[in-house]
C-alpha cells in the first residue's frame, strides 16, 4: 500500500514476508521441541519521512519486528531490505554504514544505559566508534546533543542512576542522533514513563522529525500516542498485521474486528459519557498454539465457518485488511461510537500533549 504523499518515493525499508521462529524445549529433560513464530509473515514498505506506528497487544510481535528490523536478530525467513541493500547480504563495511543510518531508541531508559558510565561517555561511544569527529570535539558535539534533546551540558557528568525516567529517556534519544540516523526504530519509549513526561518526549521526537527530516518506526500499545504521532498504523495481532491504512481511516473507519475491540477500550473522558464496548471475551491465544484459518476468530464476534478453514490475507488498497467478513463488521460497528472513540482520543491528547516539548522540568 502506497500513501499518496509519497507517490514519487521509493521506500526507504521494505519488508516482505517476514517470519521469525523459536525453539522452545520443554520436558523433564527438554526433549521436546517446539516452534512458534513471534513474527508471522510480515509485509509493508516505509517511506522516508513518515511515521508508521505499529500498535498490538503485549505478545503481538511489535518487538520482535524492532529488533529484526534494526538486525539485533536474525531472520528466520523473508527478506528486509534498507535503501534497495538486502540486510542479510551485508558485509561487515555495509553492517557499520548501516548501524549509522538506523538506531533504536529502547522501552526501558534505565537497563538501556551502562549504570558504570557517566552519560557523556554514554553519548560520546557511538561518536568515538564511528570516529565522526575528532577527539578533543567529543565533550562539544556531546554537550550539544544534550541541549538538542532538553537537557544543559552539566549533564554529562552525571549518571544514569541520578536521573530521573523522563531524563534517562532523553539521554537514550541523545545517543540515537549522535550517529546522525535517517531511520529510528523507537519500541515504545514512552511506555515506561508518568503520563505528563510522556506528553514532552512525544512532542520531543516529532519536533526532532520535522527539523532534521527522520523517519520512524513508533512501536506503541497506547492508542492516543500513536494517533497524535503517526502518519500510517499497522495493527498486529499474533505476528501478522491484520489492519494497515493511513491513521484517520484505522480510528475513525475501523474495519478489522481486531482494531475495532482496541479502540473500544479508549477509556471515557466526559462524565456520563455512554459507549459501545466490545469486549472480548478470551485471552489472545499462546504463539505456540496459533489457532487454525484466522488466528482472531476464537475472539471474534464476527466468525463463522470459513474463518476455521482459511486464513484470510491482508488484501485492499487505501486501507488493507485480513479478515473475511471485514464488509460485514464495518457496516455493523457503530459510526456515532467511532465518533465518541475519535473525540476520547483528541481529548486525552489535548490533555496530555499541551506541555512544551522541551519543557526541562524536575520529573
Amino acid at each position: 500500500m502506497k500513501c499518496a504523499a509519497y507517490q514519487n518515493q521509493t521506500p526507504v525499508l521494505r519488508v516482505r514476508n517476514v517470519v521469525r521462529s523459536f525453539d522452545v524445549r520443554r520436558g523433564l529433560r527438554r526433549k521436546l521441541n517446539l516452534t512458534f513464530n513471534a513474527v508471522d509473515g510480515v509485509s509493508f514498505d516505509l517511506w522516508r519521512g513518515e511515521t508508521l506506528g505499529i500498535v498490538g497487544e503485549s505478545g503481538c510481535g511489535k518487538s520482535t519486528l524492532s529488533q529484526l528490523i534494526v538486525k539485533l536478530l536474525p531472520i528466520t525467513r523473508g527478506h528486509i531490505s534498507y535503501k534497495d541493500k538486502e540486510l542479510s547480504t551485508l558485509t561487515k563495511q555495509d553492517l557499520a554504514a548501516f548501524r549509522r543510518q538506523v538506531q533504536l531508541i529502547f522501552q526501558d531508559p534505565y537497563s538501556s544505559l551502562n549504570p558504570r558510565m557517566p552519560i557523556g561517555s554514554i553519548i560520546g561511544e557511538p561518536l568515538r566508534i564511528h570516529k565522526l569527529v575528532p577527539g578533543g570535539g567529543v565533550a562539544q558535539r556531546v554537550a550539544q546533543l544534550l541541549e538538542r534533546v532538553g537537557l544543559s551540558g552539566d549533564y554529562a557528568r552525571r549518571y544514569p542512576h541520578e536521573l530521573s525516567g523522563g531524563q534517562r529517556q532523553r539521554v537514550g534519544i541523545a545517543r540515537a542522533l549522535a550517529v546522525e540516523p535517517e531511520l529510528i526504530v523507537c519500541d515504545e519509549p514512552v511506555s515506561a514513563l508518568d503520563v505528563s513526561i510522556q506528553a514532552q518526549i512525544i512532542n520531543l521526537l516529532m519536533e526532532l522529525q520535522r527539523d532534521l527530516e527522520l523517519t520512524y518506526i513508533f512501536i506503541a500499545h497506547d492508542l492516543s500516542v500513536v494517533r497524535h504521532i503517526a502518519d500510517r498504523v499497522a495493527v498486529m495481532y499474533l505476528g501478522k498485521i491484520v489492519e494497515l491504512a493511513d491513521g484517520e481511516s484505522v480510528f475513525s473507519r475501523p474495519q478489522h474486528p481486531y482494531t475495532q475491540a482496541l479502540l473500544s477500550a479508549v477509556p471515557r473522558t466526559q462524565p456520563g459519557e455512554v459507549k459501545q464496548r466490545m469486549v472480548l471475551e478470551q485471552d489472545m491465544p499462546s504463539a505456540m498454539d496459533v489457532p487454525a484459518g484466522c488466528r482472531f476468530r476464537t475472539r471474534c464476534p464476527y466468525a463463522q465457518g470459513q474463518c476455521a478453514e482459511r486464513e484470510p490475507m491482508l488484501i485492499g488498497e487505501a486501507q488493507q485488511v485480513a479478515c473475511h467478513y471485514s464488509d460485514s463488521a464495518a457496516k455493523q460497528y457503530n459510526p456515532p461510537d467511532a465518533e465518541q472513540q475519535t473525540g476520547a482520543l483528541r481529548t486525552a491528547l489535548e490533555e496530555r500533549f499541551s506541555a512544551r516539548s522541551n519543557a526541562d522540568v524536575d520529573e
